[in-house]
């Protein structure tokens, strides 16, 4: 087309110089299109059936050509130095204002978009150019949901790769402007018939222009429309950043996901001094932070807790719920929310340090501290329990290293020391930690799977602060004693009342042999086989039903402990935690000892399985899970050892569970039949059988919960043995032995 165009140019002027004819070309194009506003009479044909479009496209083709047939590379043509000289694009930014034609302002975003993407020439630097793009930009801002919606974004792909090629440009193409007032807009108004006319009065000397008529006058001096105040939520500016958000809100999908990616290739220049403009003289946090918490405010009151944890694969890239899935009241309103809410996440991830950072601390000052926390702490069950959910939906999806860091300190703060019994803080750590021992089941469910999630999170604090802060020194373990043979040495099982001779010898044998086991350590600790017949013994022979249904044996959860340990395991490895517990100093004096409010909570949350509803036991029993595959070796020793000698007053799991089991056994002799009523309810469990309401229903649930649960610690005991650490490298079991 352009060596066409050429060819004919060169043909129709002999010997003329090409350069002149060009620029002959390019200027009666441009009077063509000037002559339209003097002699059209017409307010209502389309501007894309008039022959706007078409001379715009041969001006367009015209600088392309030009700038190919210069010698010297980089110099501006003559045609595109009329361009600027003559303010061509600021002019054809006022008719696209005017929206005159109908469908002007589309045309003139297209010219602008091509003429930015195929001439070569650095064009942005020019005050000619870079201020009607910032009018252009203001135009699209001020109308949501727009008929150039699509126009627009083509717009912005283009300014957002000029940028990333560039970053010195983003100072000249967000220098945006704030809401004029009545005052400048009438005196804007006014200086545009001048602003046309310039163009009759100095273009080509031998070509005039016929006087302007009345309709050119009508239309070059028609009041522009007011821009409308504080657009897009009392940003106060109007320019690039404000127009991608507005666009990153349309309801066409591929337009919304363009200006994402457009937004996502401009935070991430590499430019220092462009990020630090970003953040600091440009609307860009606030402006995405504003649009996710619109998004959380504008969720229903009423979300169920349970619609909210089944919601999953929301990505930004596709933010509409999967088709497949229940449909729920407010589910479009979740799914919108969690896709812009993975957006920002993304945006953390890929943005320029500078940004990044100051995007993470906006998401946590505004939605987390200003939003959320209020809600986590109201008076209202329903505001608690729906904002624990959204919070544990938010960090399932949470993947940047900076967002996840403000989300721990918003969760558990900065503060690592141990906390001692009589402490009563108020921090938001503690409030949800009492959350997990509340009256309302739901409440205590819904904080369980909150921290459960933060669990499994790749940031050190969140263990450290929960668990390990407490368990440094082994304050735990009884000074100046020997290590105990094996466990009956250590629990004196004989002086406790619940334990009489004929349980001790009845009761705490192993049904059947158990699987075979590594040998002992070479180091003297406990062989690995007594530590899982340990837990596998644990529950009495009378309590247990696993033996009399298929796959509920303890090889399936070795196999999904192994996964579980060496997914944790690499998570972990980056801390460089240690291989093995620090000696102990027989001489040092024993300190006391608290496991702090978490684990407090989870042991006493354990001593009453047998009375809590089932929902709830497995999620107390799926956190402590959680925490024993950590591969340190004081949460191994303090979770998963039944051998150490606990000093005086101090409690482990393996002790909170024998408790248990000692109550249990007082309470089996007041249920009649209770192997079959138990069997039953495992069979109720399990979907064999029908459920009904039994007697000491909960009672049975419990104990059905608590023999898998010894099985799956074992399991987790096994797979980790020897704890050495996160280094620990085992090699898969086969299927269906250990």
């Amino acid at each position: 087309m352009l060596s066409r165009l050429g060819a004919l140019l060169q043909e129709a002027v002999g010997a003329r110089e090409p350069s002149i004819d060009l620029l002959e070309a390019f200027v009666e194009h441009w009077k063509g299109i000037t002559n339209y506003y003097i002699e059209s009479t017409d307010e209502n044909t389309p501007a894309k059936k008039t022959d706007i479009p078409w001379r715009l496209k041969q001006m367009l083709d015209i600088l392309v050509y030009e700038e190919r047939q210069q010698a010297a590379a980089g110099a501006a043509g003559p045609c595109l130095e009329y361009l600027l000289q003559h303010k061509i694009l600021e002019t054809l930014c006022t008719l696209g204002k005017a929206e005159y034609p109908p469908g002007m302002r589309q045309q003139v975003l297209q010219f602008f978009s091509k003429v930015l993407a195929q001439v070569q020439h650095p064009l942005l630097h020019y005050l000619n150019v870079h201020r009607p793009v910032q009018k252009l930009l203001r135009l699209g801002g001020t109308v949501p949901g727009s008929f150039t919606e699509k126009e627009e974004v083509q717009f912005t792909t283009v300014l957002c790769s000029k940028i990333q090629q560039d970053p010195a440009l983003l100072t000249y193409i967000l220098e945006g402007k704030k809401t004029v007032s009545k005052k400048k807009a009438s005196r804007e108004a006014a200086t545009l018939p001048k602003e046309a006319a310039s163009v009759k009065d100095k273009d080509h000397p031998h070509s005039k222009a016929p006087d302007g008529g009345p309709c050119g006058a009508r239309v070059l001096s028609t009041q522009p429309p007011a821009e409308t105040e504080e657009p897009n939520g009392g940003i106060g500016e109007s320019n690039l950043i404000t127009s991608l958000i507005g666009l990153c809100k349309s309801k066409k999908g591929r337009v919304a996901l363009k200006a994402q990616e457009n937004l996502l290739l401009l935070v991430s220049v590499a430019s220092q001094a462009a990020a630090t403009y970003l953040v600091q003289s440009s609307p860009c946090c606030p402006a995405v932070v504003e649009h996710l918490c619109q998004l959380y405010q504008s969720l229903p009151s009423f979300l169920d807790p349970a619609d909210i944890a089944a919601l999953e694969g929301i990505s930004w890239r596709l933010p509409s719920a999967p088709s497949d899935e229940a449909s729920f009241p407010g589910k479009e309103a979740l799914a919108a929310f969690l896709g812009w809410f993975d957006y920002c996440d993304h945006l953390i991830t890929e943005a320029h340090t500078v940004v990044s950072d100051a995007l993470a601390k906006a998401v946590a000052e505004k939605l987390f501290v200003e939003i959320l926390q209020p809600q986590l702490l109201h008076v209202s069950e329903q505001s608690v329990l729906t904002a624990t959910a959204l919070l544990t939906a938010m960090l399932r999806q949470l993947r940047s290293p900076g967002l996840l860091g403000e989300a721990v300190a918003f969760l558990l703060g900065t503060d690592q020391q141990p906390a001692v019994p009589e402490d009563s803080p108020h921090t938001l750590c503690a409030h949800l930690i009492r959350h997990c021992d509340h009256l309302s089941d739901e409440i205590s469910s819904a904080t369980l799977r909150l921290f459960e999630e933060l669990l499994q999170k790749p940031h050190e604090h969140i263990v450290r602060s929960l668990v390990l802060c407490h368990l440094e020194g082994r304050p735990y373990v009884a000074r100046g004693s020997p290590e105990p043979e094996s466990y009956e040495d250590t629990l004196d099982l004989e002086e406790d009342p619940y334990f009489t001779d004929g349980f001790l010898n009845s009761s705490f044998q192993p049904s059947t042999k158990p699987p075979p086991a590594p040998a002992t350590n070479p180091d003297g600790k406990t062989a690995v086989t007594e530590i899982v017949n340990s837990f596998l013994c644990l529950v009495p022979e009378e309590a247990k039903t696993s033996a009399f249904l298929e796959e509920t044996g303890y090889d399936t959860y070795v196999h999904d402990a192994y996964g579980l340990f060496q997914e944790c395991s690499s998570r972990v490895a980056p801390w460089g935690w240690p291989l093995g517990p620090p000696p102990l100093d027989p001489h040092e004096p024993e300190r006391p000892f608290f496991e702090g409010h978490f684990l407090q909570m989870l042991f006493d949350r354990m001593s009453r399985i047998l009375d809590q509803p089932y929902s709830l036991n497995l999620q107390v029993t799926s956190v402590l899970s959680r925490l024993a595959l950590f591969p340190h070796p004081l949460i191994h020793e303090y979770l998963l050892d039944p051998y150490i000698s606990l000093a005086p007053g101090c409690r482990s799991l393996f002790s909170v569970l024998v408790r248990v089991i000692g109550d249990l056994m007082q309470r089996i002799q007041r249920v009649p039949q209770f192997p079959g009523k138990l069997l039953l309810v495992r069979r109720q469990l399990m979907g064999q059988v029908p459920g009904e309401q039994l007697d000491h229903q909960t009672l049975l649930q419990g104990v059905v919960v608590l023999e898998e649960f010894c099985k799956e610690l074992a399991a987790i005991a096994f797979v980790k043995f020897p704890p050495r650490g996160p280094h620990l490298c085992l090699s898969t079991p086969p299927e269906g032995h250990v």
